[in-house]
Order: structure tokens, then C-alpha cells, then sequence
């Protein structure tokens, strides 16, 4: 069995993005049950050093439609980062998953050995494969964010389990 590029890139994106999604609704849902103001968890880190949950959810939008925008050659949205609400950070999302849905699988496919140079910190930059790109920066960033996300939210007490990393709100059987 053949995977190809756009199955990989298109489809894991997709999915993480929505998990996220409805984590962050769960994690909203919390902060109403509890009578927390949702700002102090949107704005809560892990350690004093890293981004807090909403910049954590703005990277992982940016990792998936930038990287995608990369490899395909389209033109990738730009986004204000000025998300602060649960409600704001899922509709980042879902804008990101509408960019998401118009890129052509077409584009994707074949990129494999197609250079990619990109952002590698401040006043720097790398190119790798399109392959290696995918694989090895692009997913795994989007996998870093949404991760973090979800352990912002389960350290402060919101009920998020595996699954709901994993499977989202789809059914479980």
C-alpha cells in the first residue's frame, strides 16, 4: 500500500486540529462548571518559560496551514494572534481547517524530494526534504502544540483523557 503526502499531511492535520478543538470546548465547559474564569486557563503554561494555551493553540494552527502551504506551493492565510476566549482559539481553528480543506491534494502529492526552507528560530532558517520536512518538523510541531495544549488543560483540572486527544469528539467503539 502506497501513502502518499496529501493523506499523511492532509488527514493528520485534520484530525489533530479537531481533537484540539474539542478539547479546548471541554476545557470551556470546565471553566463554566467550575466558575473559573476561562482567560486564567487560556492564559495558564506548563512552566514559566513556554507559551501559554492560547499561543500554544495558535502555534499548532500555524504549524499545520503554514507547513501545508509550504509543500503545496499555495498561499497560506495570515492570522492576527490576538485569540484570547476558548470561543476565539476554536474559531482560529476552524478557519484553519477550512485552509486546510482547499488545499488540493494534487499539490501535496510528489513533494517528497521537493525543498523546503522555512523559519528555524529567530534570524534563521532550514530546508529539508518535503519528506523530512513532513515528518520530522511540520507534524511533530503540530503534535508538540497540541500536546501541550491538552497538558495545560489536564493540569488544571479539566477532564481529558487519551481519548479525547486521540479520537476527539468521534465515536467510540
Amino acid at each position: 500500500m502506497h501513502t502518499s503526502m496529501s493523506t499523511v499531511a492532509l488527514g493528520t492535520c485534520t484530525l489533530m486540529l479537531r481533537n484540539l478543538s474539542h478539547i479546548l470546548a471541554k476545557g470551556e465547559v470546565s471553566a463554566a462548571v467550575r466558575k473559573i474564569d476561562p482567560l486564567v486557563l487560556t492564559a495558564d503554561r506548563l512552566a514559566p518559560d513556554m507559551f501559554p494555551l492560547r499561543r500554544q493553540v495558535q502555534i499548532a494552527c500555524d504549524a499545520a496551514k503554514n507547513g501545508l502551504a509550504r509543500l503545496s506551493g499555495v498561499e497560506a492565510p495570515k492570522f492576527e494572534d490576538t485569540e484570547q476566549s476558548f470561543e476565539e482559539l476554536r474559531a482560529r481553528i476552524d478557519k484553519t481547517l477550512a485552509f486546510i480543506a482547499t488545499v488540493p491534494a494534487d499539490r501535496l502529492d510528489g513533494t517528497e524530494d521537493k525543498d523546503v526552507t522555512f523559519p528555524a528560530g529567530p534570524d534563521r532558517t532550514r530546508t529539508m526534504k518535503g519528506f523530512a520536512y513532513l515528518t520530522q518538523w511540520m507534524l511533530p510541531n503540530v503534535y508538540f502544540h497540541v500536546t501541550t495544549a491538552y497538558a495545560i488543560l489536564r493540569q488544571d483540572g479539566v477532564d481529558v483523557g487519551k481519548l479525547d486527544y486521540l479520537l476527539g469528539d468521534q465515536p467510540r467503539s
